[in-house]
């Protein structure tokens, strides 16, 4: 080790202590300076032992450290002790840096004085990276859980003690760490919960498991419920012992929320199509039965009057199923417009023809000013005469008998501008933008009777701005009538359809065979007598399992069937018929459903035309008008 030994010692020791590599053990005299040095010394400072013997220890250590006398603190503190031990940078001769355990043994010799210091050293730099790692990722972990504002992340302990806090947890939870650490995590559940075991039942499964994710209704601070997603996971050390479990809690009540709006949603929808099919299901047998008594000649003066009646609310009573049903569309994002070239004067008429008759029974006034040369664009034509009549129906319900009804339509550079404006009783000022609100109506109508269902002028606007256009209220005040205004782009473009056309689709259809198939009774009779009183071969029957009996013995050309019967559906019925009449075959749907999916529906089974009960003359008219070109 040395060629002046400190003190003799067996050689076996010496040879022992020499070979060492893994640790630098060495001696030092009383002030420091080293005495010996070992292979191991050697390899970790880099010094050859005739380099470093005679020199003091403080070579070993930084610059600041003997600054501050910390070297030789460490011999005090092993005089004082016996024994100290530290851990701290030291230097090698390369001036590169490693991590070192330090143990300095104060040597004494038989009569206690103190002769010198054993010192051994280790390199733990590898150690102290690991740890410094470690120390590194656990802060860089423990910045992110803090940083993570949307996620309750907690542990608890294995009785589910709250043992830490992220920021989230205080943001969805609404505790600070100090109110909520050693308290048990039931505190967030609700009473009914803790009282049915929920929080143990929990933890439970997710020991037993391995992970437990469940949802259900948590309690913040201030006393709020939220709707929670929890995932519990149990969390054990190396020997398998449960030490806890993580846990993980995000808000969901805006999901659950937007969930159950969906859901109630679809409901309603679902709601709104089943009840207008069973309103429509009657108002068949009505329509038809107004449409017999229309043709019969010579009607007595009285029953002309009740047929006007009938007439009037009948068309009333379809439109607000109608619109009912097209505003559940529109918020359901359904509802899909079928635009095509048009002029804009022929809406307009078609629209007040439809209004004429309520306007006249009302002893109403109805003033028109339409341009002479076509308006020519391209749009939904029902759905801009159905906004246009909800005008009109609108106007004639809040005007008083003897008041008058303007309609206008001028063109102001590429928009098509329409006023309607009546001599009612107006619409306050505050009131202008409300009444386009769904269900708002403003005051009562002037007794006529069919208040509505204050849906109309919201609809009106939803479709008119469905085209790209704009609809408006204005009214100097109550008592002052009011002046609505809809605006629509014109297309100069648009290539109008050639009036013989409309002319020829008009044209009466010849005489077919008709077998009308549906549970209803009273629809299926009314329908056979009107298509008898238009001069076709008309025959009924009143279920699904009689319709293909029927047809092999009547050998009809046209069917009109019904889907929802009770002995069965027209799908099937459908299918059958086509099996026993193999020729020419034109069968439409009939039917209180009339939604796009129940059209597309139809359509895909193989229905040629889809009749939503109940029927107009002019669609019934076209379907037989089609039917006769199939077999012609």
């Amino acid at each position: 080790m040395s060629s002046q030994p400190f003190s003799r010692s067996d050689d076996r020791f010496r040879l022992l202590v020499d070979s060492v590599q893994d640790y630098a053990i060495f001696m030092l005299d009383t002030a420091g300076c080293v005495q010996t040095w070992n292979a191991g010394a050697q390899r970790l400072k880099g010094y050859e032992a005739d380099e470093i013997i005679g020199r003091s220890f403080e070579t070993f250590y930084p610059a600041e450290a003997v600054e501050r006398g910390w070297p030789q603190e460490e011999l005090r503190r092993a005089t004082a002790l016996g024994r100290f031990e530290d851990e701290g940078w030291r230097v090698r001769k390369d001036g590169s840096t490693f991590w070192a355990s330090v143990v300095i043994t104060a040597l004494r010799d038989a009569r206690g004085r103190l002769v010198g210091f054993g010192k051994v050293t280790r390199d733990l730099t590898e150690r102290k990276r690991h740890d410094e790692a470690l120390r590194h990722s656990e802060e860089q972990f423990r910045l992110l859980m803090e940083a993570v504002k949307d996620y309750a992340i907690f542990m608890l302990d294995p009785e589910g003690r709250v043992l830490t806090w992220n920021a989230g947890a205080r943001a969805i939870k609404g505790y600070t760490a100090g109110e909520v650490v050693g308290r048990h995590f039931s505190m967030f559940f609700t009473a009914q919960d803790v009282a049915a075991g929920a929080p143990q039942r929990e933890l439970d499964g997710a020991r037993c498991t391995g992970g437990l994710e469940a949802e259900g209704w948590r309690v913040r601070k201030d006393g709020t419920l939220f709707w929670a997603n929890v995932v519990i996971t149990p969390v054990h050390d190396d020997a398998g012992v449960l030490r806890g479990f993580a846990k993980v809690t995000r808000d969901l009540t805006e999901q659950r929320r937007m969930q159950e709006l969906e859901h109630s949603s679809r409901r309603m929808h679902e709601f709104l199509a089943m009840l207008a099919h069973e309103l429509r299901n009657p108002l068949a047998p009505i329509r038809n039965a107004n449409e017999i008594m229309q043709r019969m000649p010579e009607l007595p003066a009285p029953l002309v009057r009740v047929r006007q009646i009938i007439d009037r609310q009948l068309r009333h009573l379809t439109r607000l199923i109608d619109d009912l049903l097209d505003v559940a569309r529109i918020v359901n994002g359904k509802i899909v417009l079928k635009t095509e070239p048009l002029d804009y004067r022929e809406v307009v008429n078609a629209s007040l023809d439809a209004i004429r008759p309520v306007v006249v029974s009302r002893n109403q006034r109805l003033e028109v000013a339409l341009p002479d040369a076509p308006l020519a664009m391209r749009a939904d034509a029902t759905r801009i005469s159905q906004s246009l009549q909800n005008l009109l129906n609108n106007a004639s319900r809040y005007t008083p008998a003897g008041g008058a009804i303007r309609v206008a339509v001028r063109v102001e550079g590429s928009m098509c501008v329409t006023t309607v404006e009546d001599t009612g009783q107006g619409i306050a000022a505050a009131a202008l933008e409300r009444i386009f609100g769904l269900f708002e109506q403003e005051g009562p109508p002037h007794g006529h009777g069919d208040g509505g269902l204050g849906i109309g002028l919201s609809l009106a606007r939803k479709l008119v701005e469905l085209h790209g256009g704009a609809l408006s209220a204005f009214s100097e005040g109550l008592g002052h009538g009011s002046r609505f205004t809809m605006l629509l782009s014109l297309e100069v473009s648009a290539h109008l359809p050639r009036p013989q056309a409309l002319a020829e689709a008009a044209a009466p259809a010849a005489s077919r065979r008709v077998l009308v198939v549906d549970d209803n009774r009273d629809s299926a009779d009314s329908m056979v007598a009107l298509l008898q009183l238009l001069g076709h071969e008309a025959h009924a029957v009143y279920g699904a399992r009689a319709a293909a009996e029927a047809a092999r013995g009547f050998r009809p050309q046209v069917v009109l069937l019904d889907l929802n019967m009770p002995d069965g559906d027209g799908f099937s019925v459908l299918r059958q018929l086509r099996e026993v009449m193999p020729g020419p075959l034109f069968v439409a749907a009939m039917t209180g459903y009339g939604l796009e999916t129940d059209r597309r529906r139809t359509a895909l089974a193989g229905f040629q035309a889809h009749l939503t009960k109940p029927v107009g003359m002019e669609e019934l008219e076209r379907v037989l008008t089609e039917a006769a070109g199939l077999s012609a």
